[in-house]
C-alpha cells in the first residue's frame, strides 16, 4: 500500500492463534511505520512488520496495565499526525469490547484518518478450538455476546440480566473470570436452570488452550478448585455439552507441548508448522545462521561457465541459493550447473532443488553422508563430482567418494555463525520448566544450542535428534538423548516425536 499521509489502522488479530490473522491485517501491518499490539495479539505476528517499523507494547492486563487507554489514544494520535502509518494490533476483533470505538473516536477527533480490518473474534473463535459451537440448530437459535465486567465508572449495572437469561440460547462472556460469581448469580437469580452447562477456554486458539466444564451450580467452585484464571471466555449454554464428540483441537498428539526449533531461521518453518500443527507451541531459537563466504565467486570453479561436472551432490538445502549467488556474480544462473546430474542427501534438499525447475536424480535411502556414497547409483570411478558446502563440513562423503576413484571437488560457499539472539529468554524458558522438548537438526545446532544456553538446566526436558551423527554430538556434550528418528528428516522426526508421546500417555 502506498504511503499518502498519516493513517491508524485498528487490526484485529484474532483470538491468539496467529493463523487466524485476515490477509488484510496482514498487509496493514507489513506496511506499517509503527505497530502498536497489547497482551492479547500474538507476539509471533510482528515477524510480519518491516525491520525498520516502530514496536510499542501496551500489554493491558485487567487490574494491570502497561499503558493507559488515554495514553494508547494519545500515542495513536500522535504517529498520525506526524504522517506515520499505525497499525493498532488487538487481540479478537477491534470492535468487540476492544475499546476500538474509542480509539476510532479519539484518531477522529484529532482529525487522525482511521480504518478497521476486522479480526476473528474469541468470542466465537475460543469456544469452535475446544469443540463448542456457539450456535446449533438444535440447541441454538439466539446467542449473545456479553462483556464479563463494565466500565467501572458506572454506578449501576446496564445489563439485562432477565432478559439473558430468558431470551437468549447461548451466552459468551468476555473477561469475565474475575466476576463469575456475579454473572452465575444474576443468571440463576433471573430464572436460568442451575444445571445449565457452562465452559471456560482459557487461552483459546494457542497451545495453552485450557478448557473447564461444570454448570451454573458447580462452575465457581471448580475455579476456585483448579486455580482458573484470565484471559478466559465463558460459554453459557446447552451448546457446552456438544464439547466431548466435537473435540478437534486440544486432544491432538503433542497439544500442550513446548518446543525448542534450533533450526536456522530460514529453515524453521517446515518444523515448526509441522509441530503447531499436532498441537505444540514452536519456540523458535535459531542456533545458527548461514552466511555467504564472499571469496567463493572469485574461485576457480566458477570461472568458467557452464560447470563442467558429471554429478553436484547437494548435502544442504542451505547449499543452494548460495551457489545460485554465486553463479550470478560470475554471470551465471541456474543453468550455469551444465549437464550435471544432481543428487540431495535429503527429501528437503531434493524439493528446494525440484522447486527451481531442476531434475534430482538421486536421494538415498538414509539421508547422511555415508548412505550417499555407499548407495551412489553409478560406479563413481573416473566420474568428475562436485560438492558444494558449508565451511566446516564432515569429509565422510568426498572421502568415501574418493576411495572409489572419483575426481571430487570442494567448494565452501557459505559458512555457519552461531546465532544466539534470544539465548537470555530461552535461558529463562528453562529455569523456570517451561520448555518440553528440544530438537536438533545438526551438530551444529547442538554445539551452538550448548554454548548458548550455559548452564541453564536440561532435566526433564526431551532431547530429539534427526540422525545419529546429531544424536553422537549431542551425548558428546553431555545431553541425554531422548529420541532418533529413524527416518533422517523434519517429517521424520517430527512422526518420532508423536509416537513416543502417543505411547507415553497411552501408557500412564
Amino acid at each position: 500500500m502506498a504511503k499518502t499521509s498519516g493513517m491508524v489502522w485498528l487490526v484485529g488479530a484474532g483470538p491468539g492463534d496467529p493463523g487466524l490473522l485476515t490477509l488484510r491485517g496482514r498487509q496493514v501491518l507489513e506496511s506499517a511505520d509503527v505497530v502498536v499490539y497489547d497482551r492479547l495479539a500474538s507476539p509471533r505476528l510482528l515477524k510480519y512488520a518491516r525491520s525498520d517499523a516502530e514496536i510499542v507494547y501496551v500489554g493491558k492486563q485487567s487490574s494491570r496495565h502497561t499503558m493507559k487507554q488515554d495514553e494508547i489514544n494519545a500515542l495513536l494520535v500522535d504517529r498520525g499526525l506526524k504522517g506515520l502509518s499505525v497499525c493498532r494490533l488487538k487481540g479478537g476483533d477491534p470492535f468487540i469490547f476492544g475499546r476500538g470505538g474509542e480509539e476510532a473516536e479519539a484518531c477522529r477527533s484529532a482529525g487522525v484518518p482511521f480504518g478497521v480490518v476486522p479480526g476473528v473474534t474469541s468470542a466465537i473463535a475460543a469456544p469452535a478450538y475446544a469443540g463448542i459451537p456457539v450456535t446449533h440448530r438444535r440447541m441454538c437459535t439466539a446467542l449473545g455476546i456479553v462483556t464479563g465486567h463494565e466500565d467501572p465508572g458506572k454506578t449501576v449495572s446496564t445489563i439485562r440480566w432477565d432478559g439473558l437469561a430468558q431470551g437468549l440460547d447461548t451466552l459468551v462472556f468476555l473477561m469475565g473470570v474475575e466476576n463469575l460469581p456475579n454473572i452465575v448469580r444474576n443468571l440463576t437469580e433471573q430464572g436460568k436452570p442451575s444445571d445449565t452447562p457452562v465452559a471456560l477456554v482459557r487461552w483459546g486458539s494457542t497451545s495453552r488452550q485450557e478448557t473447564l466444564v461444570g454448570t451454573l451450580a458447580d462452575i465457581v467452585q471448580k475455579v476456585l478448585d483448579t486455580g482458573f484464571s484470565a484471559p478466559a471466555v465463558t460459554v453459557v449454554g446447552e451448546v457446552v455439552r456438544l464439547r466431548e464428540g466435537l473435540r478437534w483441537f486440544d486432544n491432538r498428539p503433542l497439544f500442550g507441548r513446548t518446543v525448542v526449533v534450533t533450526r536456522s531461521r530460514e529453515q524453521a518453518s517446515e518444523l515448526a508448522e509441522l509441530l503447531e500443527s499436532l498441537g505444540a507451541s514452536a519456540i523458535e531459537f535459531p542456533t545458527i545462521r548461514p552466511e555467504p563466504i564472499p571469496e567463493v565467486a572469485e574461485s576457480p570453479v566458477l570461472s568458467c561457465l557452464p560447470l563442467d561436472y558429471d554429478w553436484i551432490i547437494f548435502t544442504s538445502a542451505n547449499t543452494i541459493p548460495f551457489l545460485l549467488s554465486a553463479l550470478r556474480v560470475n554471470g551465471g544462473d541456474v543453468r550455469s550447473l551444465g549437464a550435471a546430474r544432481l543428487a540431495a542427501i535429503g527429501p528437503g534438499t531434493a524439493k528446494a532443488l525440484t522447486d527451481l525447475g531442476l531434475n534430482v536424480e538421486y536421494v538415498p535411502r538414509e539421508f547422511v553422508a555415508e548412505a550417499v556414497a555407499e548407495g551412489f547409483p553409478v560406479d563413481p570411478a573416473g566420474l568428475r563430482i562436485l560438492i558444494p558446502r558449508a565451511e566446516v563440513a564432515r569429509e565422510v562423503l568426498p572421502e568415501a567418494l574418493a576411495a572409489r576413484g572419483a575426481d571430487v571437488t570442494l567448494l565452501p560457499v557459505y559458512r555457519t555463525v552461531p546465532d544466539a539472539e534470544a539465548a537470555e529468554d530461552l535461558r529463562a524458558m528453562l529455569n523456570e520448566k517451561g520448555v518440553d522438548i528440544v530438537t536438533f537438526t545438526s551438530s551444529s545446532t547442538v554445539r551452538n544450542f550448548h554454548d548458548a544456553i550455559g548452564d541453564a538446566p536440561m532435566d526433564g526436558v526431551c532431547i530429539a535428534c534427526i540422525g545419529p551423527v546429531t544424536a553422537s554430538t549431542a551425548r558428546e556434550l553431555g545431553y541425554q538423548v531422548d529420541l532418533v528418528s529413524s527416518t533422517y528428516s523434519v517429517p521424520g522426526l517430527v512422526n518420532e516425536l508423536v509416537a513416543h508421546f502417543g505411547k507415553t500417555e497411552d501408557e500412564a
